[in-house]
């Protein structure tokens, strides 16, 4: 297959570029070398410079079979005055490579989303039943009391695995704009009997992770740390449930979505792509603690109200749907992820 790979110079969008490779198909590389992401002066060979918002895209889309869209702007975007910057990268242009794709005549697309777009996970209340976290009130968090409460009675709720179904309840900006990035994925494949399958990806970590810029995860930031000598600092009481999926795996996510996007049904079809491994958050820096030799992590209390306290998803629909399975285990590659290579500016 030909296939256009946007955000290609990426630290997941780099592995899916070698998997598609690997497994024969050609591979048209865009990326913008937002310097935010990439540091100035960043620009590798083997790579197209393009603007999604500005640059003609019509002429790279001829003969193209499928678009794998990695491109966006990441990170918390969790200020207000963030808005502007993420609606004009992620969604308008999003909008313009989805119009062009009209133009030309392209019907398929995969589309990198996020677990972000569910906010914080979804709870059992023994009164209520299921249902979403109350926002969490500051006396609570002053009194180191981090679980969210039911918004009915007010009580004690356990975190449960979510599905595809669950109703997006964006915290963020770069959360909202992953939520409108899929609904006009949606749209366009209404108006153009298209097919998108959007994999709404959770923690991810690997080699080449960047180390030290706004789209640095927790990962990098503890794995950071520990290679200065320094204790991870892991906020609130470090219990934070997570799934933290490898990027090689999902970059295999992607490829075999590629493949047989075509065989989907014309609309958009999401898929979590996780490991299907809870960890914590404290685990998570204790592991990598461990592997490196480092100081153990601090549990500072910190806490900013905003921040998803459990998010868990089932990988249920996408073995069914797409025959992926992680094949990297949390414990094995964060220990790996100790030593591993990172994306310095």
């Amino acid at each position: 297959m030909r296939i256009l790979l946007t955000g290609a110079a990426g630290f997941i969008g780099t592995h899916i570029g070698e998997i598609a490779r690997e497994r024969g198909h050609e591979v048209v590389q865009l990326d913008m070398f937002l310097q935010k992401a990439h540091g100035p002066g960043f620009r590798p060979e083997g790579f197209a410079l393009l603007d999604l918002r500005s640059d003609p895209l019509d002429g790279i889309l001829e003969g193209i079979d499928v678009v794998c869209h990695q491109a966006a702007m990441v990170g918390n975007g969790v200020d207000a005055q963030d808005l502007p910057d993420y609606a004009e990268h992620n969604d308008a242009g999003t909008a313009r490579l989805l119009a062009a794709m009209a133009r030309v005549g392209v019907k398929d697309l995969v589309l990198a989303s996020s677990m972000v777009v569910y906010g914080d996970g979804r709870y059992t209340c023994p009164t209520d039943g299921d249902v979403p976290p109350a926002v969490r009130r500051d006396d609570d968090l002053e009194a180191g009391r981090y679980d969210p409460r039911c918004p009915v009675c007010g009580g004690d709720i356990t975190w449960r695995q979510i599905g595809e179904d669950t109703p997006f309840l964006p915290r963020t900006s770069y959360a909202a704009s992953k939520v409108a990035q899929e609904h006009y994925a949606s749209a366009w494949c209404t108006l153009e009997d298209a097919r998108t399958i959007a994999l709404r990806y959770h923690n991810v970590y690997g080699p080449g992770m960047p180390a030290d810029t706004p789209y640095a995860g927790v990962a990098a930031i503890f794995r950071s740390a520990i290679a200065r000598g320094e204790a991870p600092k892991v906020f609130e009481d470090g219990q934070q449930v997570r799934d933290f999926v490898h990027v090689r795996d999902v970059a295999r996510a992607n490829v075999l979505a590629i493949e047989q996007v075509r065989d989907h049904p014309s609309g958009l079809t999401p898929y979590n792509v996780a490991s299907g491994t809870t960890f914590t958050i404290g685990q998570m820096a204790a592991t990598l603690s461990a592997a490196a030799g480092g100081e153990a992590p601090v549990l500072t209390g910190d806490y900013r109200r905003f921040d998803v306290r459990h998010v868990v998803a089932s990988p249920d629909a996408a073995r069914r749907g797409l025959g992926f399975e992680a094949q990297i285990g949390p414990e094995e590659g964060l220990a790996a992820l100790a030593t591993d290579p990172l994306r310095t500016r």
